[in-house]
C-alpha cells in the first residue's frame, strides 16, 4: 500500500510547480542575480549599486537634483538623501544650491568621484558585457526587446491600478 504525501508536502511540491511556471519568479532571480554580481563587483570601490547609479549619472549628466538621481537609481527620494549623504560624507559629489531654485541642490562629482567611479564602471561593464555573451547576437536583441516589452507592460498594469 503506497502512503500519500501528507498535505503540507502535495502543497509545497505544488507551489514551487506554481512559482517556476510564473514569469515574475525568473524575472526577479535574474534581477537579484545581476544586482548581486555588480555589488561584488563594486565592493572593492566602497560602493553600492545604488550610489554607483548616482556618480555615473552625474557623470554623464552633472547638475542633477536628488529627484532626478532618484529616478535614475531607481530608489525613493528619501533613501536618494541618504546615498548622497553618504558620497558627500567621502567626497565623491559636491552639492550646491541651484542657480534655478533656491530651494533644490545640484549635485556634481568631485574630481575624486569622477575618477572612481570611472574605474568602477569598468568592473560593472565587465559584468555586463559577460552576461551580454551569454546570448548571440540575434537572442540578445530578441531578449532586450522582450525586456523592454515588460517593462511597458508592467508600466501599464501600475497606470491601471493607479487610477483606482
Amino acid at each position: 500500500m503506497e502512503s500519500a504525501m501528507p498535505d503540507a508536502e502535495v502543497r509545497a511540491a505544488e507551489g514551487e510547480r506554481v512559482l517556476q511556471e510564473r514569469v515574475g519568479t525568473h524575472l526577479k532571480a535574474a534581477e537579484q542575480a545581476l544586482i548581486a554580481a555588480k555589488s561584488r563587483a563594486l565592493k572593492p570601490f566602497g560602493l553600492t549599486v545604488p550610489q554607483y547609479i548616482a556618480l555615473l549619472a552625474l557623470h554623464y549628466l552633472p547638475g542633477q537634483s536628488a529627484a532626478q538621481l532618484a529616478r535614475a537609481a531607481l530608489v525613493s527620494p528619501q533613501t536618494m538623501a541618504t546615498i548622497l549623504g553618504n558620497l558627500e560624507s567621502k567626497d565623491l559629489i559636491v552639492r550646491q544650491n541651484s542657480p534655478l531654485h533656491v530651494r533644490v541642490l545640484v549635485t556634481t562629482l568631485s574630481p575624486a568621484g569622477e575618477e572612481l567611479v570611472l574605474r568602477a564602471d569598468e568592473a560593472v561593464r565587465h559584468v555586463e558585457d559577460s552576461l551580454a555573451q551569454a546570448f548571440d547576437g540575434k537572442d540578445r536583441a530578441a531578449f532586450v526587446v522582450s525586456l523592454d516589452r515588460a517593462t511597458t507592460a508592467l508600466r501599464a498594469i501600475q497606470a491601471e491600478f493607479d487610477k483606482e
